[in-house]
This record gives structure tokens, C-alpha cells and sequence, in this order.
């Protein structure tokens, strides 16, 4: 079900909780969000539609992907860059992110993957990790 955007900077600079098996639904959910709204949009964090749990949804080079409880576990080539959100007004704000990152997430059996993503991906993800640690840009 798609799912309304929120906009309070104080709701989304809150900690997400782990996620857990029931939460499947509010993957669900914000994965019909991100594809509604993916003219302006390439990721999504659980906390932009009122959820307090650890899962992202992104454009994985053309595929959506989905992540409980991503975490970087490795991160290398730092560069400034700069970012929106469509959770945030306003112009896009500068950022320091990462070339390469090592994540560690569990997949919607909760199955525990590890793998590397560059680029664009990579970017994305660490954004929206962003959000579930409560950190906006």
C-alpha cells in the first residue's frame, strides 16, 4: 500500500529499531512507495513513512532491492557530494559519502548476506542507512 511521506525532521532524526519477520508488511508498503514515487526518488528508509524499523528499499542499477537491517561494515574512497530528500525540503545539501562500502543485511527470510556495492548504489544506500540511524542530511 502506498504509504504518505513524513516531513518532520524530528520524527526522522530518531533511531530505528532492528527489524523483524512481521515487519515484512512495512517492506511491502514502502516498496509500493518508492515505486509510486520513483520519478523523484531512488531509495527509501522505513522512517519515511512512519516506521521506526530497520529497512530500505533502493534502486539497485534498475532493480529494487530490499534490506533489514543494513549496516556498512567496510567503506572506502570517500568524496563531498551532494544530496536530496524527499522527505526533506528544500535544495539538495552537501554530504560525505563513500565509493565502496561493505554492507551487511538480512534478505526478507531473514537471512543473513554480505556483499560490496559501488557507485550510485552504494550512495543510495548509505543515505538511507542515514535515515534509520536517525541522521538527516
Amino acid at each position: 500500500m502506498i504509504k504518505e511521506i513524513v516531513h518532520d525532521p524530528m520524527f526522522l532524526a530518531m533511531k530505528s529499531e532492528p527489524a523483524a519477520p512481521d515487519d515484512v508488511q512495512t517492506a511491502a508498503d514502502l516498496l509500493d512507495t518508492l515505486t509510486a514515487n520513483r520519478e523523484t526518488c531512488v531509495g527509501m528508509a522505513a522512517n519515511m513513512i512512519g516506521v521506526l524499523r530497520r529497512i530500505i528499499v533502493f534502486d539497485n542499477d534498475g532493480e529494487y532491492m530490499t534490506m533489514y537491517n543494513p549496516e556498512i561494515i567496510r567503506h572506502d574512497k570517500p568524496y563531498e557530494t551532494t544530496e536530496g530528500c524527499l522527505s526533506l525540503i528544500g535544495e539538495p545539501r552537501p554530504v560525505k559519502r563513500f565509493g565502496s562500502i561493505k554492507v551487511r543485511w538480512q534478505n526478507e527470510r531473514f537471512e543473513t548476506r554480505i556483499k560490496t556495492f559501488t557507485g550510485r548504489s552504494a550512495q543510495i544506500i548509505q543515505h538511507e542507512i542515514d535515515h534509520c540511524c536517525g541522521v538527516l542530511i
